[in-house]
């Protein structure tokens, strides 16, 4: 299958926002982008008799409509657009298939000061066998620039924000660590790279009830491990500036943090192949629904 970053579309603000991700991406990677519209054959509300005609038009020439101004923005790009019938969820998992990613609108906030991320979304992230990449509404590329007027890249740019990782080192992460710091090489951005770990069983679950000499010796343990595991990877993008971090327990809450200042975060998601129920690790989950920033999950063995 051609190299193609393929993004969803649906008429949402959410879906219009990760096709302009998608575009800048698919340039970045020099290779074509493909929208593709999914008309749900048994329930999409379109399809209904008493639906405003105007507004069935306006859904069917959406794609033509959105290929037009991401042309107008960036003319060097090809853009195809595809109407597939089916089940949202299958059609886009299949439609991925050997595509390099699947971008997808996340939706805004939900309860608890957090975000809704919909059923087709977690779908995907769970079962997609390529990167999939989350993007909020009002996700623009300007945000993922720093704010820093007097230091300007080759191109004029503002250099870009952090591109943030998530490893855990007792898993094999070759494919995740590729993607990041392939990411990161592209926009010529600092990869941090957060470990997140536990204290052994022997030790309980209070770090506070150790002393600072123990708690320093399993740190600077855990991030000689992170240092050694990541040495290839240097070796291989040279130019990347890692930054590295090895944090006990709430992980998650750490990407978080880091995610406030990042242009991408980069979470893994182990590649179980049971056709039942999502397989989104707990920290890839709350990634996925409190980061404001473009998260990108990876799957992986």
């Amino acid at each position: 299958m051609e190299r193609t970053v393929i993004v969803g579309l649906d008429g949402s603000s959410e879906s219009l926002a990760a096709a302009d991700w998608a575009a800048r991406e698919a340039l970045r990677r020099g290779v074509p982008l493909r929208l593709v519209q999914v008309r749900e054959t048994d329930s999409h509300p379109l399809l209904l008799s008493n639906v405003d005609p105007e507004a069935r038009k306006r859904w069917e020439e959406q794609p033509g409509r959105v290929t037009a101004e991401l042309a107008g923005r960036h003319p060097t790009l090809e853009i195809g657009t595809e109407r597939l019938d089916g089940r949202p969820a299958d059609v886009l998992r299949k439609a991925a298939d050997g595509a390099e990613l699947l971008v997808l609108g996340s939706k805004g906030r939900g309860a608890l000061a957090g975000f809704l991320v919909g059923s087709v979304a977690l779908s995907a992230a769970a079962h997609v066998t390529c990167p999939v990449v989350l993007v909020r509404a009002g996700t623009t590329e300007e945000a993922a620039h720093r704010d820093e007027p007097e230091v300007l890249t080759a191109g004029g740019e503002a250099p870009y924000r952090d591109v943030v990782l998530g490893v855990d080192l007792s898993k094999p992460c070759d494919g995740l660590l590729d993607f990041a710091f392939a990411a990161a090489a592209r926009r010529g951005a600092p990869l941090r790279v957060v470990h997140g770990w536990n204290l052994p069983a022997a030790y309980g679950v209070n770090p506070a009830g150790f002393g600072p000499g123990l708690l320093d010796g399993l740190a600077e343990e855990k991030l000689q491990a992170l240092t050694d595991a990541l040495r290839p990877w240097r070796g291989k993008y040279p130019d990347v500036e890692v930054r590295t971090q090895a944090v006990v327990g709430r992980i998650a809450q750490q990407l978080l943090e880091a995610a406030e200042d990042a242009s991408l975060v980069v979470v893994g998601r182990r590649d179980r192949r049971s056709p039942l129920g999502f397989h989104i690790g707990p920290v890839a989950h709350a990634v996925m629904h409190h980061a404001t920033v473009p998260v990108a999950v990876v799957p992986h063995e």
